[in-house]
């Protein structure tokens, strides 16, 4: 299993914006990588950029505290499973996703659209 969550700045919380987080935390098999969201500061779409860049990655869960319909799209058709962040810290959520804690996101909102 690779889990992806998206971070704030400080590179430890969970960031509430998926498409335009800074950084994504990716973790396997007890090694966490951080890197840069190249999607953040796109013009459009980043949503779809974002969830692009988790599928490139092989990515198998996205745990994120709200998703947009396309990027989720993207990532469904991945098989990428989606799960609601409970926790403001990225690794109580992985601990919590492992434990089988996490509830599986059925909602999914239209986008902001360039609005933030």
């Amino acid at each position: 299993m690779k889990i992806a969550i998206p971070l704030d700045e400080n590179k430890t919380n969970v960031c509430s914006v998926l498409s335009r987080a800074p950084f994504f935390l990716f973790w396997e098999d007890g090694k966490e990588t951080v890197m840069v969201n190249p999607a953040a500061q796109a013009q459009s779409g980043a949503g779809i950029q974002a969830a692009q860049y988790l599928v490139d990655n092989k990515v198998t869960v996205l745990i994120t505290p709200r998703c947009g319909q396309n990027a989720a799209s993207v990532l469904t058709a991945a098989k990428v499973k989606i799960y609601k962040s409970l926790n403001t810290a990225a690794a109580d959520d992985v601990t919590a996703c492992r434990e089988g804690k996490l509830e599986e996101m059925t909602h999914f909102h239209g986008g902001f659209h360039g609005r933030v």
